[in-house]
């Protein structure tokens, strides 16, 4: 573990090593006047926009948007099926069907889907949500929709003997409206206020901070717990129709039922705020990349489309807010990776495993195995803040 200890508050890093870039922005955090305890990042981090992804902020009075990000409520769902094996036919044909039903990339439905999937059957309950009602529409046309970037939708084989279904997606454009409009509203009444919080020339890198219990945060704090709430109803449907795809194409196929969760869907977030209750103060805290990890939580943590992703157990770690690292986190950025990567030598890495991969041009390299850091070390390096489940190794994969 690394600890900074120049700023005014003190920095915990899960990590051995870190990128400039993401220190730097470390360094902003440990400057926030209203920072809680300490300030906990995890093992998966790099450098995101106003701080690393891989960031656990606690704090007192205040919430922050930018911290939170743009696609609140971001997140994993997995399943584990009754399937013991699946050949690779079967395996390419499910893919395929999943390609037609779900829309990918920045792809949404021609037609509305029900209302009675969305959170609150639809309502809503109060009127201090304009973002999200004045999106409504847009809810309806992207329920259900995969998304670009790092998220996926992939069939994996368990350590436990079973195949798995596993999703990643978060709450599409709806989300990023609501976090363009709070972060901007944050960024502006900072300036108004002289805030000394860090306030760089834009505000997407900015750490604009709203009071909680200002008119402002409150509706926030609202429209962004709607964001979460339809991440997971999104989630829930994508998982639904791959099910059904599973139904169609397999003779004998059901969901186990297990001890997770009473459904059997585990589902875990990774970008949100949420008031819990550390070292004896109720505090604001903020999830940028990170899960929540109390010694009651199973969550995901994925790897890249090349490597083993894991069902964990948290272990409830105080230090780190009861939080764990999201997934391996990002060793090249997007453009980076298409610059230095090669594709064959790529292809075939994928190839080799015998993985229905989703790198199928320079353009996919962004999401290559080697843009990302070694999910193993990841792992070695939050012993203490998770033990591992089940083992999951990628079979096929869908990326938007």
């Amino acid at each position: 573990m690394i600890y900074y200890k120049e700023g005014k508050s003190l920095v915990k890093i899960w990590s051995d090593k870190v990128e400039d870039s993401a220190m730097e922005q470390i360094k902003n955090l440990a400057e926030l006047p209203f920072v809680f305890k300490h300030v906990a990042i995890m093992p998966d981090n790099h450098a995101g926009f106003g701080c690393p992804i891989g960031t656990v902020l606690a704090t007192k009075d205040v919430v922050i948007p930018s911290i939170v990000g743009v696609d609140i409520g971001c997140g994993m769902c997995a399943v584990k099926t009754s399937l013991t094996d699946i050949d690779t036919e079967t395996l390419k044909k499910i893919i395929k069907e999943i390609r037609k039903v779900i829309p990918v990339g920045k792809g949404r439905h021609k037609e509305p889907q029900d209302t009675r999937l969305l959170p609150n059957d639809g309502t809503f309950i109060n009127l201090d949500t304009p973002i999200c009602q004045r999106e409504y529409n847009n809810t309806l046309l992207s329920l259900g929709t995969l998304g670009g970037g790092n998220h996926f939708i992939e069939i994996q084989k368990g350590s436990d003997g079973h195949i798995w279904i596993m999703i990643h997606s978060g709450s599409r454009n709806p989300g990023l409206k609501v976090a363009e409009h709070y972060s901007k509203l944050a960024y502006d009444l900072n300036k108004k206020w002289y805030s000394d919080t860090y306030l760089p020339n834009n505000w997407r890198d900015s750490l604009a901070f709203l009071p909680i219990d200002s008119e402002e945060g409150q509706s926030y704090l609202k429209e962004m717990q709607y964001c979460v709430d339809y991440a997971l109803a999104n989630r829930k449907l994508m998982m639904d129709k791959v099910i059904d795809i599973f139904k169609k194409c397999t003779e004998h196929f059901g969901i186990m039922g297990f001890q997770y969760t009473d459904d059997g869907l585990i589902n875990i977030a990774h970008n949100y705020a949420k008031m819990e209750n550390h070292f004896g103060s109720n505090v604001m805290v903020h999830r940028k990349g990170a899960t929540l990890a109390s010694s009651e939580t199973v969550g995901i943590i994925p790897g890249s489309q090349g490597s083993k992703s894991y069902i964990v157990k948290g272990l409830g770690n105080a230090e780190s807010f009861n939080s764990c690292s999201h997934g391996a986190g990002r060793k090249l950025g997007r453009k980076m990776a298409e610059r230095t990567l090669n594709l064959e030598e790529e292809q075939k890495k994928l190839d080799d495993l015998g993985i229905i991969h989703s790198v199928r041009g320079v353009s996919d390299l962004d999401e290559a195995p080697s843009a990302y850091k070694d999910i193993e070390t990841v792992m070695n390096n939050q012993k203490d803040l998770v033990e591992i489940l089940v083992e999951l190794s990628p079979l096929g994969v869908v990326k938007g």
